[in-house]
């Protein structure tokens, strides 16, 4: 499977710090906003993913190279004209290549993985499978109409909501969506909208799935909401990546990558500081860490105060 992330709109309502960083780049806990994204990308197998740009291209660029820096593969399409996520989404047609693919926003953060729902994605034959999560205000989203896990009907920001099933920002497809874009017509705003296209695929009798998520999602578009995933990010319960195994003390605002192994024979021996964002491939033992920590195995060392790179 494929990923695609959508990174070309322009952050207008986080002006004026958008007409510097983009804002798949901004800041959270010491990361850049899509690292995230490709950390929950990783822990479902996908390691090939097209990044849809605009005119913030030449610094995502510059930014994400061949996202070797992200243990990923990049690619990058340019969407022409902001009409849409639809609109966005067909620029990666070549790169899917007929394979099934996720579709990822990416100002969108979550708190816990999606390994599950893609392996049930998968094995579904469904055409499409949509991340949903039950909210107390369904009428500000798209709202999802389920009937036992599969959706039937699509409604945007609806004024009586027949669910409480707001769609939340991850998408799962296959082929099938390439037969309907050509169909799509604008909306009411002048975009083409991914939840046409979803509806679509109802309409003409294709499996289309509810994933319920219970985890947190931020979506880091205005600047409450941003602050708002900062702090979720940099609070008391540190992000420990899928696959993760640490037995270490640790402190607040902490960010343990995928796959790591942070090990303490003694709950002393291995602490990582307020802070720290560990990315490391092995086993890490009887060491202080603190600062950005990378390495593509492990190490093992006496107490110690800094940063340690690999």
């Amino acid at each position: 499977m494929k990923g695609v992330i959508l990174a070309a709109g322009k952050g207008s309502r986080l002006y004026p710090v958008t007409h510097i960083v983009p804002k798949p780049l901004l800041p959270l806990a010491n990361r850049p906003t899509l690292a995230y994204a490709f950390d929950r990308l990783r822990e479902m197998g996908v390691n090939e993913v097209c990044v849809v740009v605009g005119e913030n291209e030449s610094k995502m660029r510059d930014a994400l190279g061949d996202g070797a820096g992200n243990q990923v593969k990049l690619s990058y399409v340019r969407q022409t004209e902001p009409k849409g996520l639809a609109h966005a989404v067909g620029f990666a047609e070549e790169f899917v290549a007929g394979e099934p693919f996720v579709l990822y926003l990416g100002d969108a953060i979550y708190g816990s993985g999606f390994r599950e729902l893609a392996e049930r994605f998968l094995n579904s034959g469904a055409a499409n499978l949509n991340l949903v999560k039950p909210v107390p205000d369904p009428s500000r989203f798209g709202v999802a109409n389920v009937e036992g896990d599969r959706i039937v009907k699509l409604v945007e920001k609806p004024k009586e909501p027949e669910s409480n099933l707001a769609m939340a920002g991850l998408y799962f497809f296959g082929p099938q969506l390439w037969s309907v874009l050509p169909d799509l017509q604008p909306s009411g705003r002048g975009e083409y909208e991914i939840t046409d296209a979803i509806q679509l695929l109802i309409d003409r009798g294709n499996t289309v799935l509810a994933g319920v998520y219970e985890g947190e999602w931020f979506d880091t578009g205005t600047l409450d909401s941003f602050l708002e995933t900062s702090a979720f990010l940099a609070g008391e319960a540190p992000l420990i990546g899928e696959g993760a195994q640490v037995t270490a003390e640790l402190g607040e605002r902490v960010v343990v990558g995928p796959g790591a192994v942070v090990h303490a024979e003694r709950i002393e021996d291995t602490v990582i500081l307020p802070g720290a964002n560990v990315q490391a491939g092995g086993v890490i033992r009887h060491s202080l860490l603190g600062g950005h920590v990378e390495s593509a195995g492990g190490f093992e060392s006496e107490i110690q105060h800094g940063d340690y790179t690999g």
